[in-house]
């Protein structure tokens, strides 16, 4: 009985290796881009990455306001921030680029402390432009904001 049981679970794997099949879907190269469907407190965050030979090699995470102003450059906003919550969207929005870059992997992202809101936002984002990658869709990806 044992050895029934053994084989039946050996021959699917043995099956797929045989095949060629691979659970890794490779990315496209090119640019992918995801963006929050809405503004919040004035802000709407995007992630955008270049993906060569299945390698995520850049990625910019930010938000932007109505105009195009970009929330890391505004100076009186990090201030207000680093005061409260002890980081501002210059310094996390490159720590959770790194942690992509460096993992490849949006399930292997860590939450930057001080952060949250934004974090969850990079966890849809950085999903979502995986996934445009993986099927070579270059259109923007358009984020449904987590449900609270």
């Amino acid at each position: 009985m044992k050895k029934r049981i053994c084989a039946g679970l050996l021959f699917p794997m043995l099956l797929l290796l045989l095949s060629g099949c691979s659970l890794h879907t490779e990315m496209k190269d090119g640019f992918y881009t995801a963006e929050m469907a809405e503004y919040s407190h004035g802000w709407k965050e995007y992630l955008c990455i270049f993906v060569k030979n299945d390698k995520i090699v850049y990625a910019e995470f930010n938000a932007k306001d109505p105009s195009g102003y970009i929330k890391a450059w505004d100076n009186a906003y990090m201030n207000n921030m680093y005061s409260v919550s002890g980081t501002y969207p210059n310094e996390y929005t490159r720590e959770y680029v790194a942690q992509l870059i460096e993992t490849q992997d949006p399930d292997a992202i860590n939450a930057v402390s001080g952060a949250s809101s934004s974090g969850s936002n990079f966890d849809k984002l950085s999903r979502a432009v995986v996934e445009q990658a993986k099927n070579g869709d270059s259109t923007i990806a358009i984020v449904e904001p987590p449900k609270e």
